[in-house]
């Protein structure tokens, strides 16, 4: 009977592999590349005892213990105990991404587009789908956590040993496997694949807050997170390998009540049900824009939410900046000295970059919006009415740029008015916003490039994730990882004046608006022309 459930989810899973034989070893390498170039980046920035000590007692700091997890091995405060304190939180939560949707488009976005169905008319069990992801995404993240481990190993960096190596690699995997746990419960709780990701990268970020506050405040807390369980691994120092045991007996649980509640709900189904609409649509949603923010309202909302609360998060932090920078040389040395500003204005400037990069995923995710539309053929009821593709387009680029400037805000919003609480030396509210702002010129290049892609190669249109990766990778490590500056003047980012330390530069925020508006008419024009569903 059990063989029955599960038939051919053997033949299914070698589906799924050819499907993301793309995607999955981007990913691998991404996420393993890059703790590799981290680390190694680590021993060069850091090459003494002394400087590594100076770190050490940074990190004892309130504020970096909410960002980063509680400071261990901090008396002997090694090359090992470092990369690991400083990286695997963040390396984890992208990971965490990784497997909610890799499980969310094997599982509900397929039952959604109708893939699924298909599949259950031929001969494979109830439950040979469901399987056949959870062993998919179990094995990315088993993948991931040997080459990395195997990787940092490598490396030969004197207190990065084997055991340490392997347990920093399966500290990251059972993160990706907890996470595909829950993404797949969400998956059978929930009626849409919009809902199976919010609901999953929901408990995500509140697994990193509910950490964050149990480091700070109560210890007790931080373990009812999947984040503070890793964390006590404490790698490179003890070893522990308890938490990681504890990580994917607490993933199994939860894949084994997503099995019970796929058997026995139907397809298409889900256990949280959706709430009922109107009996008739408002005029405004009749309309083609109305359609378009209706369709991205909930993912709308929980953006912004999420940006205000980002922009709080680090405005927290402000109040005890002076004196974090005070007795750390090396972060001194990190930071042009620019006459006239203190050291947290010019710690702005930098985090703003990041902050702006961040906010331009929700305007991307607007703007693809039409091509997922198009992929399902649910364009194509709109096309056949008084709509043309340029008024099509024009809706989702609206609904893209308001998202772009809305988040932009927010986060500058929940910076400021955070951070001016806490600040012996206050900031006026107005160099937030503006330091935030300013970025929109770079954010309308990146919608154009998206724009572009959409209108005249739709295929490729993931390469605008790819440069926007790019841009954060290089503008954001780079001082780390002392790369040359031409790398960063090819990301629009890199143009942007750093205010409130860097003039306004007119003529660059200028030039980029012009170069945006022009890739996004090109857009048009490429979309009117081509051959939709082609």
């Amino acid at each position: 009977m059990a063989k029955l459930i599960v038939h051919n989810s053997g033949r299914l899973a070698r589906m799924m592999v050819r499907q993301d034989r793309i995607q999955i070893p981007v990913w691998i390498l991404s996420i393993s590349l890059l703790t590799l170039v981290v680390a190694n980046a680590f021993t060069n920035l850091y090459p003494s005892d002394l400087e590594r000590q100076a770190i050490a007692e940074t990190m004892k700091n309130p504020a970096m213990i909410a960002m980063v997890g509680q400071g261990y091995g901090l008396s002997n405060y090694t090359n090992g105990a470092m990369m690991a304190h400083q990286m695997l939180l963040f390396t984890a939560m992208a990971v965490g991404i990784m497997s909610i949707l890799l499980v969310t488009r094997h599982t509900r976005a397929d039952e959604e587009d109708g893939r699924l169905e298909m599949i259950r008319s031929l001969p494979v069990g109830r439950l040979a789908t469901l399987q056949a992801t959870i062993v998919v995404a179990f094995g990315v993240n088993i993948l991931l956590a040997l080459v990395t481990g195997f990787g940092l190993y490598a490396l030969n960096i004197e207190s990065m040993d084997l055991e340490g190596s392997l347990l920093y690699g399966a500290a990251l995997g059972a993160t990706g496997i907890v996470f595909s746990a829950i993404t797949a419960l969400f998956a059978q709780l929930t009626e849409s694949s919009r809902g199976t990701i919010g609901f999953s990268i929901t408990v995500l970020l509140l697994s990193y807050l509910i950490r964050a506050i149990g480091d700070v405040s109560n210890e007790t807390l931080s373990w009812f997170s999947p984040f503070g369980w890793i964390l006590g691994t404490e790698t490179y120092v003890n070893n522990n390998w308890w938490p990681v045991l504890l990580t994917i007996g607490a993933a199994l649980v939860v894949i084994a009540i997503s099995c019970y509640l796929n058997a026995i709900r139907d397809l298409g189904a889900g256990f949280i049900p959706a709430r009922p609409g109107r009996k008739h649509a408002s005029s405004f949603l009749q309309s083609p824009l109305g359609l378009a923010l209706r369709l991205q309202r909930t993912g709308f909302i929980a953006w912004a939410i999420g940006m205000f609360i980002l922009g709080a998060s680090y405005g927290s932090v402000f109040g005890d900046l002076e004196s974090f920078f005070a007795t750390n040389e090396m972060m001194v040395k990190m930071f042009a000295q620019a006459e006239g500003f203190s050291l947290t204005e010019q710690f702005l400037s930098t985090l703003m970059k990041v902050i702006a990069m961040i906010c331009t995923i929700p305007p991307l995710l607007a703007v693809f919006k039409l091509k997922g539309e198009e992929k399902r053929n649910f364009t194509e009821h709109l096309l056949s009415r008084s709509v043309s593709r340029s008024r099509l387009m024009g809706n989702y680029l609206t609904v893209s740029i308001i998202s772009g400037f809305v988040m932009l805000s927010l986060a500058s919003v929940g910076l400021g008015a955070v951070a001016i609480s806490v600040m012996d030396e206050v900031i006026p509210f107005g160099v937030f916003f503006q330091s935030a702002i300013v970025y929109f010129p770079a954010l309308l290049i990146m919608i154009g490039i998206a724009m572009l892609l959409i209108g005249f190669a739709p295929k490729l249109s993931g390469f605008t994730w790819l440069y926007l990766t790019y841009s954060f990778f290089v503008l954001y490590l780079g001082g780390l990882l002392q790369f040359p500056e031409w790398l960063g003047k090819l990301s629009p980012f890199g143009y942007i004046p750093e205010l409130p330390v860097g003039d306004m530069d007119f003529m660059s925020v200028s030039v980029l608006t012009v170069i945006g508006a022009l890739l996004i008419v090109a857009g048009f024009i490429g979309y009117s022309k081509r051959d939709i569903y082609g």
